[in-house]
């Protein structure tokens, strides 16, 4: 503590302020000097899971009153807080791990506290998102999308999937244990060729950081048990858009022009991606260029 207020204690916190701490994804020692020296300041923690973040701060020698806002609560309990933040208190919003308001709650009580017209104040931290990134290695990725979970199960879960792929940017996605054999072999099939990194208990001892063909997926996983625990994250690398029809194979293109003679445009393109496998994207700019040529 007395570390963490040399090195932080010179900025200034002001009163009715919501401060946003990143909490570790694992790894304790991720806790920021910075992190520390907030939570230790602030009159009150909000927090996702009370149980959790109580341990938190018991390992981190704190003791802090804890206001409980979660996904079933938060916009009562954000009203309760901007009243506290009103009377001048600093408050502290912490989600079980990582950032808040990165797939956790948080977002609703941010909008609350700027419609009020107090502040809110973000400290940098721990994130699975900008970890996995950091660790896939997608060079050639024009930026990134976060796209969470997705669906559970069936053909929305599918669809979902499918307007991820062939995409020039990296997609990362969020999986549990229990549903990752089922997401790695859906790939498999829709994308077989699109690389994928698999980032399993990130920061934790038994991290493991896997990229390779999404073909090769289900059977790295099924190899060894242990690589089906923990929690995961997924980087869908970029795949660079085809630019011009004539590149396609010769049996794509003269079966996507078929599709076109029939279809709408992006009904023939989705099609046309779920039989031959190849980027979307690509697939999409030769349909433009073949309506556009038979309509001049």
């Amino acid at each position: 503590m007395q570390a963490a207020r040399a090195a932080a204690g010179g900025q200034q916190y002001p009163a009715g302020t919501l401060y946003l701490v990143p909490t570790p994804i694992g790894n304790l020692a991720d806790v920021s000097l910075r992190c520390l020296h907030v939570l230790a300041l602030v009159d009150a923690v909000a927090c996702e899971d009370t149980r959790v973040s109580g341990q938190l701060l018991h390992h981190l020698g704190l003791h802090k009153p804890l206001v409980s806002l979660h996904q079933h609560n938060e916009q009562s309990a954000s009203a309760a807080l901007v009243a506290r933040l009103q009377a001048g208190e600093r408050i502290a919003y912490v989600s079980d791990a990582g950032t808040p308001a990165v797939s956790d709650p948080g977002a609703l009580l941010v909008a609350a506290v700027q419609q009020a017209g107090l502040r809110v104040l973000p400290l940098p931290g721990p994130s699975a998102v900008v970890t996995a990134l950091s660790a896939a290695g997608d060079a050639r990725a024009q930026g990134f999308a976060f796209a969470g979970f997705l669906p559970p199960k069936g053909q929305e879960r599918r669809t979902r999937l499918q307007a991820l792929l062939g995409s020039a940017q990296s997609q990362v996605l969020f999986e549990a244990p229990h549903r990752i054999a089922n997401l790695l072999a859906l790939i498999a099939e829709l994308a077989p060729a699109q690389t994928l990194s698999v980032c399993r208990e990130l920061t934790k001892q038994f991290e493991t950081v896997h990229t390779d063909l999404a073909a090769s997926m289900p059977a790295w996983l099924a190899a060894d048990p242990q690589r089906e625990r923990g929690e995961f994250v997924l980087v869908l690398h970029a795949e660079p858009p085809q630019a011009a029809s004539e590149e396609l194979p010769a049996e794509v293109s003269r079966m996507l022009a078929r599709l076109l003679q029939e279809l709408p445009l992006k009904q023939a393109v989705q099609i046309a991606t779920d039989l031959s496998g190849l980027p979307r994207n690509g697939l999409y700019d030769a349909a433009l260029q073949m309506k556009k040529a038979a309509e001049a």
